[in-house]
């Protein structure tokens, strides 16, 4: 009796491609980082990091069952993140452009969207399911993140182990005080799919 009338819909599956990670197609997110030749100086094309705001910390994190799915996606706005696979295996990344505001009151986005203050005490403006892309990254390279870029993954195709490990680069407290989230799911009705 009732049920199906009183049952709240579920939420909205949106698919999204995979684009390959070049240093061209993610741009506007941060930067693709390849092997250079030993002995080659520093240039546009090596990783443009910002530590500046607190201590690095260069570790290997391991992820455990990490479908191509999600549906919330983080920011971390005082830190230029590094990730890359340990061995090059392929994996996935969910991404919006940077919203954060600055100390000016501008939204970099120009979007007119509401302005949201995080608990980490930056204010940002919440990305839309529109802006997000998926980018697939293969092989000897690694993504350098620009400060405030939305980020959900690293995700990967389960294998027998269902386990990978990445480099990772951030601040030493970035996980405990730079730690932005956004669901899509409670805000938006919305989980993504990548379909590869």
């Amino acid at each position: 009796m009732g049920g199906s009338e009183d049952s709240k819909p579920g939420p909205e599956v949106v698919e999204l491609k995979p684009i390959e990670a070049t240093p061209a197609s993610f741009q506007e997110y941060g930067q693709v980082i390849e092997a250079s030749p030993d002995g080659a100086e520093f240039g546009p094309q090596d990783a443009q990091l910002d530590l500046s705001r607190g201590i690095p910390r260069f570790y290997i994190m391991q992820l455990e069952n990490r479908p191509l799915k999600f549906s919330t996606i983080t920011h971390h706005a005082s830190v230029s993140q590094c990730l890359g696979s340990v061995g090059g295996h392929a994996w996935y990344l969910g991404v919006a452009k940077p919203s954060i505001v600055d100390d000016s009151g501008e939204v970099k986005d120009d979007s007119g969207r509401n302005i949201v203050r995080s608990p980490c005490g930056h204010f940002y403006v919440p990305p839309v399911v529109e802006d997000v892309r998926v980018f697939r990254v293969v092989g000897s390279k690694f993504l350098k993140l620009n400060r405030g870029t939305w980020h959900a993954g690293p995700l990967f195709k389960a294998d027998a182990n269902h386990a990978m490990d990445f480099y990772n680069l951030e601040l030493s407290n970035t996980n405990v005080v730079d730690h932005t989230t956004h669901s899509f799911i409670h805000k938006n009705g919305v989980i993504f799919s990548i379909n590869d």
